[in-house]
């Protein structure tokens, strides 16, 4: 394992209260894989890797990356992995190849090393013709691939990336997926958080759910749906029919859990085609008009919902989370 924590935690003080942004979480990660840390905003996943990428210390638990114990090891650790914050990390007032010049040099690459480097990876990325541009000049797409640089430049085993497409349109997600998707097949270990369903359904090869400061699911997105068998019917109703309603079908025979939706009521079942008019001959019996019917297999999402009690899609999922951001940059 590449990243290995046990009973990892972190506790804040704010306001005068103890926060718990980190509940003794168990971590097991490989080489080579895309690992995602899903939940929704304050879950901990910021303050979890920023204790991995060694910028927090854990209040307790042991901590090893890339084969260096932590804390102990965090110089040696920092020289094997890279950190990309939510803020990008770029000196807005230096060119682009400048920045990843520094960033270079930092890591304990001589000059000449750092400015090859530091080409290779703007070439590599499809940023060459950015390299004498400012950071405020580029587009969020952009800068967000610049940073991806910074954090790729000194060559890193292991590389973090705290909600790396956060903001970006559907059309810069999809580039920086592919070249997230790419430092896989070059080996590269990447630990990624995101609250974006898709995003961990269609990069990550391995998915922790955390909720509340604490992991509540592990495993292949698509295992993880396995354990939620069947169909999911999102039955759209009037907001005042809602409680009416899953108290009505939640006792129908074929029916095997029914939960609030954004848009009315979800219902869970062996078969979603087929008890589609059960269902909403079951609502007109009620007096209810059902304004649409959505039909899905089972989602990430309905894992959260399993295992939290609520939605990522829906407001209100959050926990407590506590911690400023901080750049990309390491000082060896």
């Amino acid at each position: 394992m590449v990243i290995e924590a046990e009973k990892m935690s972190r506790k804040f003080r704010q306001r005068g209260t103890t926060v718990e942004a980190v509940r003794g979480i168990d971590l097991h990660v490989r080489k080579g894989e895309i690992f995602g840390f899903l939940g929704p905003n304050g879950a901990g996943k910021t303050t979890t890797v920023r204790m991995l990428a060694t910028l927090l210390a854990p209040d307790s638990g042991q901590v090893s990356v890339a084969g260096c114990a932590l804390p102990k090891e965090t110089r040696r650790a920092r020289h094997l992995i890279g950190y990309v914050g939510q803020a990008g990390g770029t000196d807005d007032g230096m060119p682009v190849l400048d920045n990843l010049v520094l960033q270079a040099r930092l890591n304990g690459l001589g000059r000449t090393a750092a400015h090859e480097q530091s080409r290779r990876t703007l070439a590599a990325l499809g940023l060459v013709d950015l390299a004498d541009r400012l950071p405020r000049s580029l587009s969020g797409g952009q800068r967000r691939r610049v940073a991806l640089a910074l954090g790729l430049v000194h060559q890193p085993q292991v590389l973090f990336l705290d909600e790396p497409t956060l903001g970006l349109d559907p059309a810069a997600r999809a580039v920086l997926w592919e070249q997230i998707r790419a430092l896989r097949e070059a080996g590269t270990t990447v630990f990624l958080t995101t609250h974006y369903l898709e995003e961990a359904d269609a990069l990550c090869d391995r998915v922790a759910i955390i909720h509340q400061g604490r992991i509540v699911a592990s495993g292949g997105p698509a295992e993880l749906k396995r354990g939620i068998s069947g169909d999911a019917v999102t039955l759209s109703v009037g907001e005042r029919d809602g409680e009416r309603v899953m108290a009505a079908l939640e006792h129908l025979p074929f029916v095997r859990e029914v939960r609030e939706a954004p848009a009315g009521v979800r219902v869970y079942v062996e078969n979603g085609a087929d008890a589609i008019p059960s269902l909403v001959r079951g609502l007109d019996e009620l007096g209810v008009t059902v304004q649409s019917i959505g039909l899905e297999s089972a989602s990430l999402d309905d894992v959260f919902l399993k295992h939290t009690g609520s939605s990522l899609r829906m407001p209100g999922a959050a926990g407590a989370e506590s911690g400023a951001e901080t750049s990309s940059s390491y000082v060896a």
